[in-house]
């Protein structure tokens, strides 16, 4: 999802740009005020609570505030996107904001802030309140409300630069010259993106080819832990040493060790694109696992593929697999594949459906060529990532 936080001072033009945003990337606007005004319009009960406070001359809780724009963001499964206009307005909120689209699997992509001179804003504003014939929109007034604009938003525009997400906007010029500046802004933002990919799959259907060759051609850094505990068996580290017994039987090594190798591999994977994990997760928990470590750099999961096969078809793969310089220990004795596949489908149950309930999970036929298999993951990948983006 494409989700955008407009900033702007008064008198910036960010009504006009918000028609904008919203009609070139098919977004939802969520403007906090306006909310407000339909819930209190529409009689519903978060509407009476607004209004009894309004009325009484207080502002709006947060704890209010979230309820009235998860009620509305979780109504939109369908959509592209969103733009939020109004909110979040204080580091509190961006906190919030972070985790009400983590529950959507989502993530902001950008603030945009527009930044319009002083002398500027007086005149449009000045101006503006000629043509509406608003008495209150004086000097005293004006700058009453830059000040106050200036207090809210230094912090929160501190928050998102903080990660990167912050782009300033000239907002002088013609209404095409800004939207242009934002369109760059936006474009910009989308390559910075990560994309995370997992794949499933029953032992020998092909996970690691097709791995190596989606790291390739999307510019992933590919993470398997069963390449980097072999590294380190055949080193005889420490961690080789422990891992050793488990590889040998084709058994899941403790997850401590794996989380250490996949820190170390993502530490030094600085200016990557993303990443392609094959081997992890396996299970539920491991599910979780990723999720932290990504969700530490901002990121999360884009998609996770199974590559689909039947239990025979894996059998007679890794027994091939046996006779060839890629071989397996576990791939010599039939009855370890055959544990080997029971505990895939015992175990990455769970993980397969952790990916399902978030819509991620997608099944792949792994019949075929590699370049066959090749080309359905990658059409399907594509197809994600213009809807997602």
């Amino acid at each position: 999802m494409l989700n955008i936080a407009l900033f702007g001072p008064p008198g910036a033009g960010k009504g006009t740009q918000s028609d904008f945003l919203i009609k070139k990337y098919n977004l939802t606007y969520i403007s906090t005020g306006e909310i407000l005004r339909e819930e209190i319009a529409a009689g519903t009960a978060l509407g009476k609570k607004a209004r009894d406070t309004i009325e009484a001359g207080g502002l709006v809780s947060d704890e209010l505030v979230v309820q009235i724009i998860e009620n509305r963001i979780t109504k939109k499964t369908d959509t592209n996107g969103f733009l939020f206009d109004g909110f979040p307005r204080t580091t509190v909120q961006c906190y919030i904001l972070d985790g009400l689209l983590m529950n959507m699997n989502t993530s902001l992509t950008c603030m945009l802030s527009i930044k319009v001179p002083d002398d500027e804003l007086v005149r449009r504003l000045k101006s503006r309140a000629k043509v509406s014939n608003r008495k209150d929109d004086n000097d005293d007034v004006i700058q009453n409300r830059l000040a106050e604009y200036y207090s809210k938003t230094v912090p929160v525009a501190k928050y998102y630069d903080d990660k990167n997400l912050c782009y300033p906007i000239d907002g002088v010029g013609t209404v095409e010259d800004v939207q242009k500046r934002l369109d760059e802004a936006v474009q910009h933002s989308l390559e910075n993106l990560w994309v995370n990919i997992i794949l499933f799959g029953y032992p020998g259907c092909g996970k690691g080819t097709q791995a190596k060759k989606l790291a390739e051609k999307y510019n992933l850094v590919y993470i398997s832990t069963g390449k980097m505990l072999r590294q380190e068996i055949k080193n005889d580290t420490e961690i080789g040493r422990i891992a050793k017994p488990y590889m040998d039987r084709g058994a899941i090594v403790p997850d401590e060790i794996a989380i250490k190798l996949i820190e170390e591999k993502i530490q030094a994977s600085s200016g990557s694109r993303g990443f392609i994990f094959k081997g992890f997760p396996r299970t539920i928990v491991q599910a979780y696992i990723v999720d932290g470590l990504l969700k530490r750099m901002n990121s999360s999961i884009t998609s996770a593929f199974e590559i689909q096969v039947s239990p025979l078809e894996a059998m007679k793969r890794l027994a091939l697999r046996s006779k060839t310089d890629r071989s397996r220990l576990y791939d010599m004795d039939s009855q370890t594949i055959v544990s080997r596949l029971e505990e895939y489908e015992q175990k990455t149950a769970l993980a397969r459906d952790f990916y399902q309930k978030r819509n991620l999970f997608q099944a792949v036929n792994g019949n075929g060529t590699e370049e066959e298999v090749f080309e359905r993951i990658c059409k399907q990948f594509d197809e994600t990532l213009r809807r997602a983006f």
